[in-house]
């Protein structure tokens, strides 16, 4: 399987993180409990999560899991090198295969990339949102996943904010886009 749309996730994302200044980090995001810097720190952290994660075959611990520190430095150059690591780990020989033991489950890498993926870009969205930034992101690879997510999130995973992964689906109005229907099927306000 192809790192192709991981890398566009990381792609489209990273042109939205290179947008955020300072002064917006204690902006509020559409997910209630996250501020952009927790989000920004999400990112920057799980880019170096994936990695160590594919690389170890089970989800690494971090002396501190306090990724919004992360948003205070260079974060941008940060997530250049999670980026980097992360590409490296989905794309080695046997990668895609391998199970990889995470906080929430077991899961071949193929699904551990599908989820990266998701995630990078649903964020993206949630900082363009948070920041003025268009949401119109990349149309092709949000109508890839947002088909992808309409088949595997069940509604097992949808709840309150901070406990569930997803919040319960929200309506996206007439016309909007691919990845506006995205972020609401995950739950966010469009």
């Amino acid at each position: 399987m192809s790192t192709e749309a991981l890398a566009q996730a990381f792609a489209d994302t990273r042109g939205v993180l290179a947008n955020i200044t300072p002064d917006q980090l204690d902006l509020p995001t559409p997910c209630q409990s996250w501020k952009v810097r927790d989000i920004v720190g999400h990112i920057v952290g799980g880019s170096q999560w994936f990695a160590a994660s594919v690389n170890a075959g089970e989800s690494p611990q971090f002396e501190d899991s306090d990724f919004s520190k992360l948003a205070d430095g260079d974060f941008v150059a940060e997530f250049d090198k999670g980026v980097a690591a992360s590409i490296a780990a989905f794309g080695a020989p046997g990668a895609q295969e391998k199970m990889v033991k995470l906080p929430f489950g077991t899961m071949p890498g193929s699904a551990f990339m599908g989820l990266a993926t998701t995630d990078t870009f649903t964020h993206g969205w949630d900082l363009a949102k948070s920041t003025g930034q268009s949401t119109d992101i990349d149309p092709k690879l949000a109508e890839q996943l947002l088909t992808g997510s309409k088949m595997s999130i069940q509604d097992a995973f949808r709840g309150e904010d901070g406990k569930m992964p997803f919040g319960p689906e929200q309506p996206a109005p007439d016309g909007a886009s691919a990845a506006d229907q995205l972020a609401a099927f995950l739950g966010r306000k469009v």
